[in-house]
């Protein structure tokens, strides 16, 4: 295997809307930031691949209009997923291992706020003949996966308003967060349902946002980094389709690709300082919690998703986000989270450690 790390990350702010620039305009400057940050120019890299979808932008092909800010020319190998751009970071890692070049960029941008109404967007990617008909709001699947967590006693509503405090007073030290701030426990169980046991503050705010990371292999990252985040494994998986055909108090394929990443690190999650789970609902902490087999380590120390979700992107903040905090010195070994799908149908797990 060949040694990968990380050495720039970048983002935008995420705001609740971003109509009026493009999503070019939204990308370049981060993309600037990022290749800035590695010292790099768009000569030196030799692969792109990214993530968005269609379905937010409501046109085919969309991502072509992101290709103006990374550029044409000179022509290079270049690749896009239709799902969050972690999956794209995954496709750049594998790619670096080929030695067919030293540096890839990975980008995701994510405009969950271009379409009318995304909750009658999501239900598409359900199975078409039972469940994508009846068209259901995926905040009620997170509910019925949240109420199955609470009867099994793996959580509580006052253990998930925790979780919301904890992530939002976190998340005011961070400039890109969407929405951060202080309140109670007691303020937020006050609050109405969403759909039961979930309140408004369970459900991460759907906002707009670009993330850019950079990859380098070998000697080329320990050149342009002080201290790399070495991507020391990578592996993701998925459940059956069907959400009702399978347990949704837990997540085999989490616990699945966590024990491939741990067998290519060399180390477990009992290791991890820091670990950034993608979690579009409060539930899904406790849960992926158990999955992973984390114990000690400090989550989502950003504010995490419920601090402002860029569908498509939100996946990829989560591993440049912990590589951020390996990069700036504050941990040693850290983990990152994707999901993509609905109540957690498919994950992908990233471990890294410091150079």
């Amino acid at each position: 295997m060949r040694d990968v790390a990380i050495v720039s990350f970048a983002q935008s702010p995420c705001l609740a809307a971003n109509r009026q620039d493009d999503m070019a305009e939204i990308l370049l400057p981060v993309i600037r930031e990022a290749m800035t940050a590695a010292g790099i120019e768009r000569d030196d890299i030799d692969f792109i691949a990214s993530g968005s979808h269609d379905f937010f932008e409501g046109r085919t092909f969309a991502y072509i209009e992101s290709l103006d800010a990374v550029g044409a020319w000179p022509p290079i190998s270049e690749s896009h997923v239709e799902m969050d751009a972690a999956w794209a970071f995954a496709e750049a890692w594998a790619w670096l291992q080929l030695g067919q070049g030293d540096i890839a960029l990975v980008y995701g941008v994510g405009r969950g706020s271009l379409a009318q109404d995304l909750g009658q967007v999501m239900p598409a990617q359900l199975d078409p003949y039972f469940l994508a008909p009846l068209r259901p709001h995926p905040d009620a699947i997170a509910g019925i996966q949240a109420c199955a967590m609470v009867q099994a006693g793996l959580t509580s509503e006052r253990h998930l308003a925790e979780i919301v405090v904890r992530s939002l007073d976190s998340a005011v030290e961070n400039p890109w967060a969407q929405t951060s701030g202080h309140v109670t426990v007691d303020e937020l169980l006050a609050a109405p349902y969403v759909c039961s046991p979930l309140r408004a503050h369970d459900v991460s705010p759907t906002g707009d946002a670009a993330a850019v990371i950079v990859l380098a292999a070998g000697g080329k990252a320990a050149e342009l980094a002080e201290r790399p985040a070495w991507v020391r494994g990578v592996d993701h998986r998925m459940d059956t389709h069907y959400p009702g055909m399978r347990d949704l108090t837990t997540s085999d394929s989490t616990r699945i690709a966590m024990k491939r990443a741990a067998e290519l690190a060399g180390f477990t999650a009992q290791d991890v300082e820091v670990a950034e789970l993608h979690t579009e609902y409060s539930h899904q902490e406790p849960l992926l919690t158990a999955a992973l087999g984390l114990n000690g380590a400090q989550i989502n120390p950003s504010g995490g998703p419920l601090a402002g979700h860029p569908a498509t992107a939100t996946g990829l903040i989560r591993i440049g986000e912990a590589a951020h905090r390996l990069l700036a010195g504050e941990a040693g070994c850290a983990l990152a989270h994707a999901t993509n799908g609905p109540a957690l149908q498919q994950n992908l797990v990233c471990l890294m450690e410091a150079g």
